[in-house]
């Protein structure tokens, strides 16, 4: 009748600790905003970004310094460690799952007290063959040890998914790496061909000046033009040769800038310096927005990170409940090393099962558990914002390649109209129908014109490949 008590003692303190481990309210919804149906009523479906960066880009010196930095790239060698740190982090998980069995041997020696229950025991107990259990008594065990916590609640299992996540938010993290280094590349290599451009404007421009700078020293020996005429026209020979050393400055930097990423020290680097004069900027698909949350890296991270989160708070809220640990040993003991492999007498063996829950003094529990809410809403916001980002930054790259051909037909014209003023202010100044200063203006608006229709056709090819990383393209 008493052993029924105790079991129904035992049954009840067991359910009462389970319904006293209740855990606090779940985590706050939040309503994810849809994106919208297309980028400004654009019809694609298919995307650009569906494309390897070895067939949008076509430039054979920009694939190969592509593939030099992808090989050399110090922050992309960094991702990958991280990814191999995300891999051990999924076994670990995996692994405390299972039982742990460890081999093992121990030997100690222990001399109990005359007046105590143990030693009072031992006297005149006899322990092999006649013999008497000894004052000093070694103890030497040779075996294995096990230790499983039982994952009842779903404590480890979230946790091995919570892993699990961070391996794939580290996977997109490594290809979000790509698809900037793809990107700085081509965007350093077309304001390389830009500032090639630019150089070639500027030299051209350098022979019509020394040009027109002699023909004025030639009209001030006639007395058509005074020395006025000649220090104008020498000013701005001197100015466009101090542009001249600007530009060179910024083409070695903007070479470093890409040697750089490859990993290698300074060095020229090899490129088409026609490149402006025979290409145009590739036509992108935008395909629909619902797709960048397939093809863009970071959208993908923080929707991995937010699972990871998610199953954070999982394991979290099974930290309220009773936790069942299983432990054992199996082996040989004996108080003699002779005696140590002996069997069946000294087989050795133990199995302890306990149930535990937290009680008393849970408010480390409730901050672990409070803080996985926060985290999981704040991975839940941040999810959010890159989905909007990602549109926005779509969005407004094809406004601007929009508008950046309006731009180019328009510096196209303004281009031709101020050529055709400097060949008119030239004639006239030769006849004496125009000043110098009129000529020097009409050679100025002309060059400025040139230089921003370079830089037209510039931000054109950035626009280009601006939009094909706002797409999610560059890291297949």
């Amino acid at each position: 009748m008493k052993q029924l008590q105790y079991i129904i003692l035992f049954f009840s303190i067991i359910i009462a600790t389970v319904f006293s481990c209740s855990p606090v309210q779940n985590v706050q919804q939040v309503y994810i905003k849809p994106a919208p149906a297309s980028f400004d009523g654009n019809t694609d479906t298919i995307s650009s970004a569906s494309l390897n960066w070895k067939q949008f880009f076509t430039d054979k010196y920009l694939l190969a310094l592509i593939d030099t930095t992808l090989a050399n790239n110090w922050e992309l060698q960094i991702a990958l460690q991280r990814l191999k740190q995300a891999q051990s982090d999924v076994l670990f998980a995996k692994g405390a799952m299972l039982p742990s069995v460890n081999g093992g041997a121990a030997a100690s020696i222990n001399k109990f007290g005359v007046y105590t229950m143990d030693g009072a025991g031992n006297k005149g107990t006899e322990i092999y063959n006649g013999k008497e259990i000894p004052k000093v008594l070694p103890d030497y065990f040779v075996g294995l040890q096990t230790a499983w916590e039982a994952d009842i609640w779903g404590k480890l299992n979230n946790q091995k998914k919570a892993a699990a996540a961070r391996l794939l938010s580290t996977e997109e993290g490594k290809n979000l790496v790509i698809t900037s280094l793809v990107s700085e590349v081509a965007t350093y290599y077309y304001q390389l061909n830009g500032l090639d451009q630019t150089l070639k404007i500027i030299d051209t421009t350098i022979g019509l000046q020394e040009n027109a700078l002699e023909i004025v020293k030639v009209q001030k020996e006639a007395a058509a033009a005074n020395e006025l005429a000649v220090k104008q026209f020498e000013a701005q020979l001197l100015n466009l040769r101090s542009q001249r050393l600007a530009v060179l400055q910024q083409i070695a930097e903007t070479e470093n800038n890409i040697n750089y990423l490859a990993g290698r020290y300074p060095q020229p680097i090899q490129r088409d310096t026609s490149f402006f004069a025979n290409n145009i900027p590739s036509q992108v698909k935008l395909g629909i927005p619902a797709a960048l949350l397939q093809n863009r890296p970071d959208i993908r991270q923080a929707e991995f990170d937010l699972a990871a989160a998610k199953a954070d708070v999982q394991s979290a809220r099974a930290a309220f409940y009773p936790s069942l640990n299983i432990g054992g040993t199996l082996g040989f003991q004996a108080f003699k090393t002779g005696l140590l492999f002996r069997t069946p007498e000294s087989v050795a063996y133990s199995l302890l099962g306990s149930l535990s829950a937290p009680l008393i003094n849970r408010s480390a529990i409730k901050a672990q558990f409070n803080r996985a809410n926060a985290v999981q809403l704040e991975a839940l916001y941040n999810y959010q914002k890159t989905v909007v980002n990602g549109y926005i930054e779509v969005y407004n790259e094809m406004l601007k390649i929009k508008n950046l051909q309006q731009v180019m037909e328009v510096k196209t014209n303004e281009v031709n109209v101020l050529t055709q003023s400097v060949e008119t202010s030239e004639v006239l100044f030769r006849t004496g129908r125009a000043t110098y200063l009129e000529v020097l203006i009409a050679q100025q608006n002309a060059v400025q014109a040139k230089l921003e229709l370079a830089e037209t056709k510039t931000n054109q090819f950035l626009s280009t490949v601006n939009i094909y990383k706002a797409l999610g393209g560059g890291w297949r």
